[in-house]
C-alpha cells in the first residue's frame, strides 16, 4: 500500500463510528441531508474529488447500512446490521454501474444478496426459520485503504457473534473484513476481498461446522440473471450433481455469465489457496434460479474448532461488464492469490 487517500481516511473515521455519535468536531463530515446517497439518510456523508486519479467518490453511512461510490457509480452497499438475521452486501456492482445482487426474493426470504453462514453445533444460521442463528453486531470500524496494486481500495471490518437463540449463548465470534476495488486494468472488473475468522467463544469447549452442501459464501443473482446464463469454472469440468441442476466442483474458481437486465455480465468466485480442503468444492445452480457459493463440503467432512483456534478463510468475488473468458479470469485469480 503506496499511500492513503484524504477520502480514504475519512472513510476510516466514519466506518467506526457508530451511528448513534454525532460525527467529531472540526471534521469535514457533515449530515446527510433526507435520503440522499442511494436512499439512505440520517447517517454520516462524504465527498471527495479525487483529480490525482480522475475519479469521484462518495461514501454515505446510516446505522444500519454503508454504501461506497466511485466515480459516480455505486459499487458497494453493505447491511451492518442484522435484516433480520445477518449483516451481508446487498448490491455489487460492475465498473460500468450494473447492479447483480437479488435481497430476499420471495422463493427464498433467506437469501440475502452476498452473505456467508454455515451451521454450528447443529443451529442453523443459513436460514432465517424459527430457531435459526443469528449474526449479531458488535460494532463496526473501518481500517483504511489506499492505493494497492495499481487501484483505490476500501476496507470494512466487522465484530460479530454468532448466537444460539435456544440459549441464548455466543457459539462463535467472527472478525469480518470486506474490502472493495475497482481495476482499470488488464481489464476493468469489480474485485470483492472476503476475509473472515472463526473462533468458539470464550467458555466454549469446541464447536462443530457443519449444515447443506450450499453453505458458506453465496450469492443470489437479479431474477433477470436466472435464465440463459453459463457455469464455468477453473477446473474445466461440470461437477457432480447433488440433485437436478445442483453441482459441486472441486475447482480455484467458477464463474456464471448472464445478462442482467439485457446487459452482459460475468462473475466469480474465488478460493483462496491458504483456504483449509483448497481446491473446495463451489455449488452452482440453474435453474429455477441461478446461485453460486463457495463451501467448505461441510455436509459430507462436519469441521471442528477447539478452544483457542481460528479457522481464517479468505474469498474473492469478481464482477466484470460483458463475456469475460476463463483465461481473463484465470488471470485475475492469479492476481489476487499473491
Amino acid at each position: 500500500m503506496s499511500r492513503t487517500h484524504p477520502y480514504l481516511a475519512a472513510l476510516a473515521v466514519l466506518a467506526a463510528i457508530a451511528a448513534t455519535h454525532p460525527a467529531p468536531a472540526g471534521t469535514d463530515t457533515p449530515p446527510a441531508a433526507g435520503n440522499g446517497g442511494g436512499g439512505i439518510g440520517g447517517g454520516a456523508f462524504v465527498h471527495t474529488e479525487l483529480g490525482d486519479v480522475g475519479v469521484s467518490h462518495r461514501l454515505v453511512q446510516s446505522h444500519d447500512s454503508l454504501v461506497a461510490t466511485i466515480g459516480g457509480k455505486e459499487v458497494l452497499e453493505y447491511m451492518l446490521t442484522p435484516s433480520p438475521l445477518k449483516p451481508y452486501v446487498k448490491g455489487l456492482s460492475t465498473p460500468g454501474g450494473v447492479q447483480i445482487l437479488r435481497d430476499s426474493p420471495a422463493d427464498h426470504k433467506h437469501h440475502h444478496g452476498l452473505m456467508f453462514a454455515v451451521g454450528v453445533d447443529g443451529v442453523d444460521f443459513w436460514a432465517e426459520e424459527a430457531g435459526a442463528g443469528k449474526q449479531e453486531r458488535q460494532g463496526s470500524e473501518g481500517s483504511g485503504g489506499g492505493m494497492e496494486d495499481g487501484a483505490l481500495m476500501a476496507e470494512l471490518t466487522q465484530q460479530l457473534e454468532w448466537i444460539n437463540p435456544r440459549g441464548p449463548k455466543t457459539l462463535l465470534t467472527e472478525r469480518r473484513a470486506i474490502k472493495v476495488a475497482v481495476l482499470e486494468k488488464p481489464r476493468p472488473a469489480t474485485l470483492l476481498t472476503w476475509n473472515t475468522r472463526l473462533s468458539p467463544a470464550q467458555g466454549v469447549e469446541s464447536v462443530k461446522l457443519d449444515g447443506h452442501h450450499y453453505y458458506g459464501l453465496g450469492m443470489r443473482f437479479l431474477v433477470s440473471m436466472d435464465q440463459g446464463g453459463r457455469f464455468f469454472n477453473s477446473a474445466g469440468q461440470p461437477g457432480e450433481v447433488i440433485r437436478g441442476s445442483e453441482r459441486l466442483v472441486s475447482a480455484k474458481w467458477a464463474a456464471y455469465t448472464a445478462k442482467a437486465d439485457g446487459k452482459p455480465v460475468t462473475v466469480a468466485i474465488f478460493d483462496h489457496p491458504k483456504n483449509p480442503r483448497h481446491p473446495n468444492k463451489i455449488f452452482t445452480m440453474s435453474p429455477p434460479f441461478a446461485y453460486l457459493s463457495a463451501t467448505l463440503n461441510l455436509w459430507k467432512q462436519p469441521m471442528e474448532l477447539k478452544a483457542g483456534q481460528d479457522l481464517d478463510l479468505r474469498y474473492g468475488v469478481a464482477v466484470w461488464d460483458g463475456e469475460t473468458p476463463a483465461e481473463a479470469i484465470e488471470a485475475l485469480y492469479a492476481r489476487w492469490a499473491k
